[in-house]
């Protein structure tokens, strides 16, 4: 029985197939399979079932897995305890959103590649929602994304906010918020969803938002003249300088955009962890920066 063969027939067992466990284990299918046949032969006992939907667990299987996962909390609190920083080699799958991808991330990257220089690391930036369903399905190691996910198998890390302001064109000195379109995040974030019910609430059924993926694009909308914008602090300041765009004070002010690093913390992993409180400490020292 070797520790490789324990992990697979944990993966196995929390995926609820062979697939899903060879996705997070970046192996072959007939790897993990194989396996899972070796680790049932030493043992002399069958530890899955098949069912429609995958497999399940055995009674046997349940006893094992119960053992396995003491044996993998140990090894990564030897891990945490033992183990040079800079002698661990592995792939950290980070998912990213873009708010930060365009503020903190690189500075978060080369923290992390100074502390764990071994390190490779895999960067998917994506909106928050797609983030949340990629780290629940075991596809990303560690996500910074507009949080906190509330699942029983999530640990979240808390992060400074983001304050967002109001953006008009130069032009447009007095906005009229019940016939300007407000551009602001995708329509399947929090920022998106608060925006449309308090529109509706102060001008009623004629105010119109245009979301988009992209900040970026947002600013240039702005600036184009497309309608006011309701973005990011941290990003608007460039546009502000080259005089393309101007705050305004509509009255009122979205609330700040509240972000975690949220992971997978059953099974724990020790190198995520740690992962996880770099980007902690590098969000709290340019959030000192920025806003002091």
């Amino acid at each position: 029985m070797t520790f490789e063969q324990l992990r697979t027939f944990l993966a196995v067992a929390r995926m609820g197939g062979v697939r899903k466990a060879a996705e997070q284990l970046n192996i072959s299918q007939p790897a993990v399979s194989a396996r899972v046949a070796s680790l049932e032969s030493y043992l002399g006992t069958e530890l899955f079932s098949r069912v429609s939907t995958g497999v399940v667990l055995t009674r046997k299987g349940v006893l094992l897995r119960d053992h396995a996962e003491q044996i993998m909390a140990i090894t990564e609190r030897i891990k945490g305890d033992v183990m040079a920083e800079d002698s661990i080699s592995s792939l950290l799958r980070l998912g990213v959103a873009e708010t930060v991808a365009q503020t903190w991330l690189p500075d978060f990257l080369t923290e992390l590649h100074r502390n764990f220089p071994k390190l490779n690391i895999e960067v998917s930036v994506d909106i928050s929602l797609n983030l949340r369903e990629m780290l629940l399905d075991r596809s990303l190691d560690l996500t910074i994304l507009m949080g906190p996910i509330s699942d029983y198998s999530t640990d979240n890390l808390e992060l400074p906010p983001f304050q967002l302001d109001w953006y008009r064109p130069v032009g447009l000195e007095e906005p009229d918020l019940s016939v300007t379109p407000v551009i602001t995040y995708n329509r399947n974030s929090r920022p998106h969803r608060e925006l449309t019910q308090e529109l509706r609430d102060r001008y009623g059924s004629t105010a119109q938002i245009f979301p988009t993926n992209s900040l970026s694009t947002g600013f240039e909308m702005v600036a184009a003249g497309i309608g006011v914008g309701i973005l990011p602090h941290v990003l608007g300041g460039k546009f502000i300088e080259e005089n393309r765009i101007a705050n305004f004070d509509p009255g009122w002010q979205p609330t700040p955009l509240r972000f975690t690093a949220t992971y997978i913390g059953e099974p724990r992993n020790e190198l995520i962890a740690r992962a996880a409180r770099v980007a902690q400490q590098v969000a709290n020292s340019h959030h000192e920066a920025v806003y002091g």
